[in-house]
């Protein structure tokens, strides 16, 4: 599968470098050195984003907000060079799926680019043949990685639609705050598992009648049926 991967940074250099390391990968790649001319691109729906925070005129943190609300599945990575735990937490709370502070090296946003459209896209995985999970009154489809109710769509982020589908699949199981991370995030994600208690309280704000149990001092599961 080729990518449509869209790039947001300001620094002509270090756009013009990550564009040759994100086309080594095959990928279709647009950038963008301004946060205007990146919001007219929203509407073409890319299957990754990577936004710069700090831009001459609109900030990532708008151009998120924009993105997700048109599309809220498609996966964002931030970069930059500001603090970087807030700025961190700050996307996390807006919907980003990953944050690279700056300096970085080019590879590893590669890398990370890679296996984050892997996850979220996967070319053979059981959910291309999967039957859609039904979970009253909540219907998962797997394929349209969509979850829909008689009152129409929920409209989830990738990282929202990932735990859904982990505890859908699993009902019952206890998954610990570190088992959800490596799921979630994969095994190269730095930082606190606290993200996890946010990732839950957006999930269980969007879909509230799923009864997600914490399991005090160890993570969540979803309570059987």
């Amino acid at each position: 599968m080729t990518f449509r991967v869209y790039l947001v940074e300001d620094e002509a250099n270090l756009n013009s470098l990550l564009v040759s390391y994100f086309e080594r990968e095959g990928w279709n790649v647009a950038s963008f050195l301004t946060g205007e001319s990146a919001r007219q691109a929203i509407p073409d729906r890319p299957d990754l984003w990577i936004l710069d925070i700090m831009l001459p005129d609109i900030d990532g943190y708008q151009l998120i907000s924009e993105i997700k609300e048109l599309t809220p599945h498609v996966p964002v990575i931030f970069i930059s060079a500001r603090d970087a735990g807030l700025d961190r937490i700050i996307g996390l709370e807006k919907g980003s799926d990953d944050y690279l502070p700056k300096p970085f090296l080019p590879r590893e946003l590669a890398i990370r680019a890679k296996k984050l459209l892997e996850r979220v896209y996967p070319t053979t995985s059981p959910s291309q043949t999967a039957p859609a999970i039904s979970l009253p009154p909540y219907r998962i489809d797997q394929l349209q990685r969509s979850v829909s109710t008689a009152g129409g769509k929920l409209e989830l982020t990738a990282k929202e639609f990932e735990l859904l589908l982990l505890f859908a699949a699993q009902p019952g199981r206890a998954f610990s705050r570190e088992q959800i991370l490596t799921r979630i995030w994969g095994d190269g994600y730095f930082g606190s598992d606290r993200v996890v208690d946010d990732l839950v309280r957006r999930l269980r704000k969007k879909a509230p009648a799923l009864q997600i149990e914490t399991i005090y001092s160890f993570g969540y599961r979803l309570a059987p049926a």
